[in-house]
């Protein structure tokens, strides 16, 4: 069932990425091939990359957020490796361009993250933004 919700998501994902980049947030996709693209590779970078961001950004979120105490600090990183895989999306794709830089992965990616989980909870498709935000989730808030 989780390849089938996932093949489901899939063009959700890439409708969602289309709408971002319609937002005047900076975000540019040219073609809706670009966002379907675009939302395997931020998904399977999320996936791939979970253990080494973990790893790189562990320590700093455990002295931050006194050890998962303080929330607030877990959202924070939650939200900064979302930035991360936006923007490595956008230097990984041609087609897919960040025009403001940072700016617009930040943007992007929150404004992403929101939809995506407001429309596919709407549709009953309810799974994390990737499998990695989840195992983040998890690990890091609780």
């Amino acid at each position: 069932m989780g390849s089938l919700v996932w093949l489901l998501q899939w063009p959700i994902r890439a409708v969602v990425l289309l709408i971002v980049a319609w937002l005047p947030l900076g975000v540019e996709l040219e073609s809706f091939p670009i966002a379907l693209l675009a939302a395997v590779v931020i998904g399977l970078l999320g996936t791939l990359l979970l253990w080494p961001l973990r790893l790189l950004l562990g320590p700093l979120w455990a002295v931050t957020s006194l050890g998962g105490l303080i929330s607030p600090v877990s959202l924070l990183f939650n939200w900064l490796i979302t930035v991360i895989l936006f923007g490595l999306a956008a230097w990984l794709i041609q087609g897919f361009r960040l025009r403001r830089g940072l700016l617009s992965a930040a943007l992007g990616a929150v404004v992403y993250t929101v939809l995506s989980t407001v429309i596919l909870r709407m549709l009953g498709l309810d799974v994390d933004f990737t499998r990695a935000s989840a195992l983040m989730a998890g690990t890091l808030t609780g």
